[in-house]
This record gives structure tokens, sequence and C-alpha cells, in this order.
């Protein structure tokens, strides 16, 4: 049976396999389009590894929120032209609104694991790479 015709029910869902993502990172998806016929939410987890980074993109119109469950720090790059730095550790939310560009970033020793949320249920279909802002993350 297809998530779409599933039940109206509440249940509990395994994680999906993980796929490598536009972004450059592996996602691997929980509540989804896909997994459950969700029709405005995507729910998974991501793992930055040590010295890794997502590619500068936008979700052109959706929200995304992370909770970071582990890892020493992520930087958060946004803006117009990425020049805003935000850092987060464990215990800490990130939060990048719809259309806006950025960058994740972690130069620490170990992975930060990070629970996700976007109001896109399908995850990739809206997110737009942004090669031009490539260069302005360190």
């Amino acid at each position: 049976m297809q998530a779409s015709q599933q039940p109206k029910i509440g249940r509990v869902v395994q994680a999906g396999e993980a796929y490598l993502g536009k972004q450059g990172l592996n996602y691997t998806p929980g509540i989804s389009a896909a997994t459950v016929g969700s029709r405005a939410l995507w729910v998974g987890s991501v793992v930055l590894p040590p010295g890794g980074r997502t590619k500068a993109h936008i979700h052109e119109n959706h929200e995304s929120a992370f909770y970071v469950m582990s890892g020493d720090e992520v930087e958060l790059w946004t803006g117009e032209d990425l020049n805003e730095k935000a850092v987060a550790h464990a215990g800490d939310y990130l939060y990048i609104p719809a259309g806006v560009p950025h960058v994740a970033v972690n130069r620490g020793a170990t992975p930060a694991l990070c629970v996700g949320a976007r109001t896109d249920p399908n995850e990739q279909e809206s997110v737009v790479m942004r090669p031009d802002l490539e260069s302005r993350v360190p």
C-alpha cells in the first residue's frame, strides 16, 4: 500500500534509507511524503562529518529547523551574501526561513548529529543550489 493510501492513523515510522542530498550531505528521512503521505512536513536526520559542510543553497518556499543533538559546534552562515555567521552547540536549534541562502559547517573533531524538519514533505524539491555563493564561506 502506498503512503498516500495508508489509513489516517498515528504510527511509528522506521528511519528510511539515507540518501545524498543536493546540498552535499547524507539525509535519513523519517516523516515525508514518501514514507507517510505527509503533505506539509519532512522530519529526518543528518550527520555533518568533521570538516564537512553543505553546499550553498536555498529552500525556495520552505522553512527549515534543526536540533543539534551532538557534536562540538555547527557554524550556520546565512544572509543574501552568506555574511551572517552563528554558532550552534549540542542542545541548540537552527532556523532558516524560506528563500534564505545558507551553509552549515562542522569545523570540529566529532560528527554533528542533527534532527531536522522542513515544511516541504518531499525535502529536495525546493532546493536551489547557489554556486555563486560557495566562495563566501571560508
